[in-house]
């Protein structure tokens, strides 16, 4: 049997990682996994046959594995929206629900991935919904474009299976989009998945520098004059979420009184989306680090504003927890 004991594993760490977050919906989880991944792939490393399967798909075998033996037992990761029907009171108490697994953004910037349209919260969230394997089977066949025969040996299942589990993942997620558009609620914005808009757009970089803008300045007006009309804001960890610009407003108006204005903000992306870091000032002066929002632009305006408020997302996109006045006023 041939082997290869000189394999080249870490040019494949990042697309693992990606790979992975899209399973679990954890980027620190996914992480940990590929970590595991190549640790089990040096080991077997001796055991490696080129004639079967290239290295790349022998370690998606590998990572897949450790991905449906994590995911045993376990609750799906959603975002709030994908919990019930949106709030319709913007005073309650913010109060954190640390207790559900709550998905996680991707930084962008700690990996060379390629496009990142695959990534996208919206889809992140919506395929949580799928039992492991058909989530693997959708992943491995739509996003990483591997065979039928590729995903069965990866599997270790027949290819009539695969093919199988892809149409009922595909019939989940319509039916979910299905859900999303009559108002049952159910999944996250699953309308969102066809939708794809890149940070660097430059109709994308206007709308969000007009919303940082305003955002610094504690200005609600301007904030509604780039909103759709159904535009979604949720906060995880907080259990909430707000459908519409109206309620939106509400919320902002809520958020400015508590903080006060001239915030600072910078800029990133997240999961492929545009998106920022806002830093709320301090009395004694300078900005102390809040939340960390992802942004969806649909048709020039923003149509779903994730707004994360875990400092464990924070870890994961090396922010600081302070800066000073002058970090953050550059030209935009």
């Amino acid at each position: 049997m041939p082997h290869d004991e000189g394999v080249e594993l870490e040019p494949y760490r990042g697309e693992l990682v990606a790979y992975c977050y899209r399973m679990l919906g954890s980027f620190h989880e996914a992480e940990d996994l590929v970590q595991e991944t190549m640790l089990r792939a040096w080991k077997a490393r001796d055991r490696y046959d080129h004639t079967r399967a290239s290295v790349r798909t022998w370690l998606y075998r590998i990572a897949t594995n450790a991905c449906l033996t994590a995911l045993e037992g376990r609750a799906r990761r959603p975002l709030p929206s994908g919990l019930g029907a949106p709030g319709d009171d913007t005073g309650v108490p913010l109060t954190p629900a640390f207790d559900i697994p709550w998905i996680q953004p991707f930084p962008d910037a700690r990996f060379d991935v390629g496009a990142r349209a695959d990534l996208r919260l919206a889809l992140v969230a919506a395929m949580q919904i799928l039992p492991p394997r058909q989530r693997a089977v959708l992943v491995l066949r739509e996003v990483l474009e591997f065979s039928a025969a590729e995903v069965a040996e990866q599997l270790g299942t027949t290819v009539a299976a695969v093919n199988s589990a892809l149409q009922r993942a595909r019939a989940a997620l319509q039916q979910g989009r299905d859900g999303q558009q009559q108002g049952r609620g159910g999944l996250t914005d699953v309308g969102e998945i066809g939708e794809v808009t890149e940070p660097d757009d430059p109709e994308v970089r206007a709308v969000i520098g007009r919303y940082v803008r305003a955002f610094e300045a504690g200005d609600v007006p301007a904030l509604l004059r780039l909103l759709t009309t159904d535009a979604i804001l949720e906060m995880p960890p907080v259990p909430l979420w707000y459908r519409g610009s109206r309620d939106y407003g509400l919320f902002m108006h809520r958020v400015f009184e508590m903080w006060g204005s001239g915030w600072g903000t910078r800029r990133l992306t997240a999961n492929g989306q545009p998106a920022f870091a806002a830093y709320a000032p301090e009395p004694s002066g300078g900005h102390r680090l809040h939340t960390l929002q992802v942004f969806t632009v649909t048709g020039g305006r923003i149509s779903h504003n994730v707004v994360f408020a875990d400092p464990h997302v924070f870890e994961a996109f090396d922010l600081p927890q302070q800066i000073s006045f002058d970090e953050f006023r550059r030209p935009r």
